[in-house]
């Protein structure tokens, strides 16, 4: 299964331990790293990445839900991700791209304090004892959430409703006198407007998804081919 990964240590060490244990996995065929950061939370409650993956099938792990959710952890400490992307359009952005909850964002956030380190990554697990059994012997605290494909349903029922609204008061309009014309048109204008943006939008997380879904399927190819060449 597909899975946001988030362990948060103590000390800086032992997240790179982790990130060494997580490559040992992938390396043994436990599990499948897409993409992995270890990030610092600074004193002022913001985040800086110590490292992450640069090569691979998905890269950099900017532009990819990855990169979303070490985004989203970087935010200020205290404030609560579920009540930001309510009023932030970035926030909101974000958690559309990182696939996961904001509930799953904040329960993350009220561990990783100002002076702790965690290693994030996407990985792909069938059982999580090995991850879990490697973490827990470096002290790490292990947060796991499936990707959620929910989101995408979320912007066609948007597209949708523009859509229908949009229909309505064309009719309107045909129907309305020329005073009232005027104004049915102006916001008919807006929510057209809107309406390309939102298509445009979808359009362009459905192509960043396409690519990362990809990535995804050649790391699986070139590790069997690997395990084959191994076993010869």
């Amino acid at each position: 299964m597909n899975r946001m990964l988030v362990v948060v240590f103590s000390e800086a060490s032992k997240a790179f331990d982790g990130r060494d244990a997580l490559r040992s996995l992938d390396r043994d065929g436990s599990i499948t790293v897409y993409g992995y950061a270890v990030i610092t939370k600074k004193a002022d409650g913001t985040s800086i990445v110590n490292e992450e993956s640069d090569s691979g099938p998905t890269g950099t792990v900017l532009g990819t839900s990855l990169g979303s959710l070490i985004g989203l952890l970087g935010g200020p400490t205290g404030v609560a991700i579920g009540a930001l992307a309510g009023s932030l359009a970035g926030a909101t952005a974000d958690l559309d791209n990182a696939r996961v909850g904001a509930d799953f964002v904040d329960e993350v956030s009220q561990q990783l304090t100002p002076g702790k380190f965690a290693l994030v990554a996407a990985i792909d697990e069938d059982w999580t004892f090995s991850v879990d059994k490697r973490m827990d012997s470096l002290g790490g605290v292990v947060y796991r959430r499936a990707l959620s494909e929910a989101r995408e349903a979320v912007n066609t029922e948007a597209v949708t409703a523009m859509k229908a609204d949009l229909a309505q008061m064309k009719t309107e309009r045909a129907q309305a006198r020329a005073d009232r014309k005027a104004k049915l048109q102006e916001k008919i204008n807006q929510l057209e407007a809107k309406l390309m943006a939102q298509l445009q939008k979808s359009k362009e997380k459905r192509e960043a998804a396409a690519r990362e879904a990809k990535a995804k399927v050649e790391a699986l190819k070139a590790k069997a081919a690997a395990a084959k060449a191994k076993a010869k």
